[in-house]
This record gives C-alpha cells, sequence and structure tokens, in this order.
C-alpha cells in the first residue's frame, strides 16, 4: 500500500484528464505523474530524510506529495503562517529535508544545515521538463507502515506536534470512502483549506482516485471563493465552518447564492453553529447536497459524516429528536468505530455524554518522537467531547479540557453556544470556564453580534434561562468584534479564557 498506486490507476486510467490546476496553471494527471516521478529523482539524489513543503496551496503540493511517497521518505506540508522562531523549530524536527517554498523566502532558509531549499517555480519548471522522469526515479516501495505524512497539529493547546500518518492509514481511508473514477469528467472540486490542514491532504487523495478536478485557491476569501467557483464551474468544495459562515454572509450581500454548478458543498474541521447550516441550506438552491464530515489529524481526516439525505430529513422534519441532528456530525464511517466513554474509561449508553473514543484501520494516533495514544483495545482516545443518540448519530460538545465545571456540575459549552446562537442579534460566539470563588468555574460567554444588531446582557442571559438551565446562562457576557480563530478555523477558547480571566468584571 503507497499512496503512489493512488496516482499510478489515475494516471492510466484518465491520463489527459486535468488533475490539479492553480490560475491559469494544470497538469493532467500523466503530467501529474511524470512530475511527481522527476521529484522523486530529485529527492533521492539529495539525500534528504524528508519531503516538505512551506507555501500556499499550488501545484508544489500535489507533486510534493507524490513525489515523497515515490522517494519513500516522509511528505511534510509546513504552516506558512508561523512566525520565523516557529517555523524554525519544525524544520529541525524533519531535517535533513528537501524544502519546496516560496521563492521570496529561499535565500532567507537557505542557511539551515541539512535543508536543501528550491524556489517553488523553478522546482516546478525542473520537474516539469524532465526528460526521463520515471526511469530515473525508479521503483516505489509498498510497504504499507512506511511514514506517508507528518502533519504537525494546529497547536490549540499548546506547541504543534507532528502526527504521524502510515501509507496504510491514508490509503484505508481513501479506499474506504472514494470509488475510484466515481467524478463525471467534469466534476471539479475547489480546495480552499491551508495545504498543512489534513483535509487539503486527504481532498488532494480521495479527489485523485476519483478522478476528479482540483481546483486551488492559494488564500481563503469569500468573494474570491465565489468568483471562483464560477469562474471554473466547481461542482464540489470543501469548507470549514468559519468558512462557510463568511460565504454565507457575502452571498447575501450579493443578493443571493448564484452558484449553478456547485452540487456538493463538503464541511467540517470544527463545530459547525446549528444558525449557520440553516441559513446556507435556506440560501442554496434545494438540489445542494451538504455533508458534514468529523475527523482528525490523527485519524487521516474523515471519521463520521452527517450525508445530504440526513441534511434534508433533519431540516424538513417535525420530531425534534430527528431535527436536532442538524447540529450532529452524523454517523461513522463503515470502517470506523466509535465509543463514548466516561472519565474511568467505561463505554456509556446513548445520550450520556462522554469522550470520543474510535477505531479502525485509518486510525493512526501516533506522534513523531512520543508513542502512540492508541489503548490496548485499538480505541483511541481523541479528547473531544459527545454523545451519541439512538440511531448512532455523533453530537461534538467541544474538547474534554473546555467542559466547564460548576459548583461540581458539568456544563457543555458548545450547549450553551448553540443557544446563544439562536439569537437573531448574534453572529457568532463562544462560551468558557473563569475562576469563580464560591462555584469553582462561572461560565462567561464572548459574543460578536449581527452587524447593525443590539442586545443587553439581560437580555441574552434571559435567552439562555428561558431554554436551559439557570445554571447554564452566562454569569457574564463580553462582547468583541471578532473571536480568535487559528488559521484552519478553529476557535482558541485557551486565548479567551486567559483574557477574561485577567480582565476585571
Amino acid at each position: 500500500m503507497n499512496l503512489m498506486m493512488l496516482l499510478e490507476m489515475a494516471a492510466s486510467g484518465f491520463p489527459d484528464r486535468v488533475a490539479v490546476q492553480n490560475g491559469p496553471e494544470r497538469l493532467t494527471y500523466a503530467e501529474l505523474f511524470a512530475a511527481a516521478g522527476a521529484a522523486a529523482a530529485e529527492i533521492r539524489a539529495s539525500g534528504a530524510e524528508h519531503a516538505a513543503v512551506l507555501d500556499v496551496n499550488s501545484l508544489a503540493l500535489p507533486v510534493g506529495l507524490f513525489a515523497s511517497a515515490w522517494a519513500g521518505v516522509p511528505f511534510v506540508p509546513l504552516n506558512y503562517r508561523l512566525t520565523g522562531a516557529e517555523l524554525e523549530r519544525l524544520i529541525e524536527q524533519v531535517t535533513p529535508c528537501h524544502l519546496v517554498t516560496d521563492p521570496a523566502r529561499t535565500e532567507a532558509l537557505s542557511g539551515h544545515a541539512g535543508v536543501s531549499v528550491h524556489g517553488r517555480d523553478a522546482f516546478l519548471a525542473r520537474v516539469r521538463g524532465a526528460a526521463e522522469p520515471v526511469a530515473a526515479a525508479g521503483e516505489w516501495a509498498m510497504d504499507p507502515e512506511a511514514i506517508a505524512i507528518l502533519l504537525f497539529t494546529s497547536g490549540t493547546t499548546g506547541p504543534p506536534k507532528a502526527a504521524v500518518l502510515r501509507h496504510r492509514h491514508l490509503v484505508s481511508y481513501v479506499l474506504g470512502s472514494v470509488e475510484f473514477g466515481a467524478a463525471a469528467e467534469d466534476a471539479a472540486a475547489l480546495v480552499s483549506v491551508p495545504p498543512y490542514h489534513i483535509a487539503g491532504m486527504a481532498a488532494i487523495a480521495s479527489s485523485i482516485y476519483a478522478g476528479r478536478r482540483i481546483v486551488q485557491l492559494p488564500n481563503f476569501d469569500a468573494d474570491a471563493w465565489i468568483d471562483l467557483v464560477r469562474a471554473e464551474n466547481a461542482t464540489n468544495a470543501f469548507v470549514v465552518p468559519t468558512m462557510l459562515a463568511r460565504i454565507v454572509d457575502a452571498l447575501e450581500a450579493r443578493g443571493g447564492a448564484d452558484l449553478p454548478s456547485l452540487r456538493a458543498i463538503s464541511y467540517g474541521g470544527g463545530k459547525m453553529p446549528l444558525p449557520v447550516i440553516e441559513r446556507a441550506m435556506r440560501l442554496f438552491p434545494e438540489g445542494t447536497d451538504f455533508t458534514n464530515a468529523y475527523g482528525l489529524t490523527e485519524t487521516s481526516s474523515t471519521l463520521t459524516v452527517l450525508g445530504p439525505a440526513d441534511h434534508r430529513a433533519a431540516a424538513a422534519s417535525d420530531d425534534p429528536n430527528v431535527r436536532r441532528r442538524l447540529a450532529s456530525v452524523g454517523r461513522a464511517l463503515p470502517a470506523v468505530e466509535i465509543e463514548i466513554r466516561d472519565e474511568d474509561g467505561k463505554p456509556v449508553g446513548p445520550g450520556v455524554r462522554g469522550e470520543i473514543h474510535v477505531r479502525g484501520e485509518q486510525v493512526s494516533g501516533e506522534y513523531l518522537g512520543r508513542g502512540s495514544g492508541v489503548l490496548p483495545d485499538g480505541f483511541f482516545p481523541t479528547r473531544d467531547g459527545g454523545w451519541l443518540d439512538e440511531e448512532g448519530y455523533l453530537f461534538l460538545e467541544g474538547r474534554v479540557d473546555d467542559v466547564i465545571v460548576r459548583g461540581g456540575e458539568n456544563l457543555s459549552p458548545g450547549e450553551i453556544e448553540d443557544v446563544l446562537c439562536g439569537h437573531e442579534a448574534v453572529a457568532e460566539c463562544a462560551v468558557v470556564g473563569i475562576p469563580d470563588e464560591q462555584w469553582g468555574e462561572a461560565v462567561a460567554a464572548v459574543v460578536v453580534l449581527r452587524t447593525g444588531a443590539e442586545v443587553s446582557v439581560d437580555a441574552l442571559r434571559d435567552f439562555v434561562k428561558e431554554r436551559l438551565r439557570s445554571s447554564r446562562a452566562p454569569q457574564r457576557i463580553v462582547f468583541r468584534d471578532s473571536l480568535p480563530h487559528n488559521e484552519t478555523g478553529k476557535l482558541l477558547r485557551r486565548v479567551l479564557r486567559a483574557e477574561l480571566a485577567g480582565e476585571s468584571p
């Protein structure tokens, strides 16, 4: 099992079909295969033990991914938004390496011992113009235990650590979720998530195997996203919740969703506020398929899916138990097992909250230099809190560490956020626990209002009390212009906790 077998099958099956494009630049499947071979030969000749890309979305990304698999070294997409010192710490962990980067960075990075630095444009020109790329690259290994990708986590709770994804994890995910050559010839997937996000890696691998054209957006902007969908007739797209919220706002400002080519939108990477997906489903044409995908870096992407039929059934239902599934992340993929466990590690039944544990061939749970987090029974504790309903639909409640303990009662921030976001004046909100002498922790909410909207603290507090128990009503509510998110759209609760704990009420 090797990622290269996915590209080899696609290049043999539809060689002249466009595999990936970035602006006017494009590579067919045959050209991508040849470029990967030339790049693999270059990586092997350099003696590098890792192949890294430090860049926005570009053609160098899929070339580098498959070239590293061909050369038999781990692929490392690095976060181009990190500061110099942060970036140096990551590069040190993957030295010696073959590094492709933005041409503007080559001089600054060339001084690192053991790092062979190559500007993106020169690198692509070389590998696209190689005379005999495949012969020079030789054979690729088929060891399923070889490391395919090292993906540094986003570091929402501490310094980034490198998640280890082996070839068997990624290939099993693709084979279990995508049918070979299933994409129509006109299918095009717009990829706007950052290259160092697991969704970006999964999108490349699964789109290649399906035979779908990948359209890259180097940096996300809602209006640019809309314009690119129209210009390239994109049929599919993946976004994180904050992206979808901004896209909906931009479309409403334009007077509606005039995107006739778009057939399916997948979203994930964070908790989707119920009002946002409800607005999106009302705004987009009735036939648009929405899919919510929940997964982790450590699990090679998607674990559960709330599919288009689930979305429509939940939105149309008068049964509250069915309708609330619109706020869920769906049910486990066929090859994935999910259990909710209590603080003692014991499985709990439907409706009971606890920590989400997952098991399956695609689950790695391993970190570079830190070993595996997988338990002896094969389950991986995700550190995400949640619960399952009677039909197996999974509901997320944030990180286990985010649970607020007020007077011995465990309160879910997500439950309170869902209620607050249901208020017509609220655009976005975050709930955290702050120190309290009487209760141990108190509930605090940071609220971003819709443009032009007004609401009082007391009105929001009463709004929560009417829908939840009074103990869940925020003791403190602060209004802000925006919430802190990392570059992949995840809410940085630790930043809010630190700010609110240091402020005077």
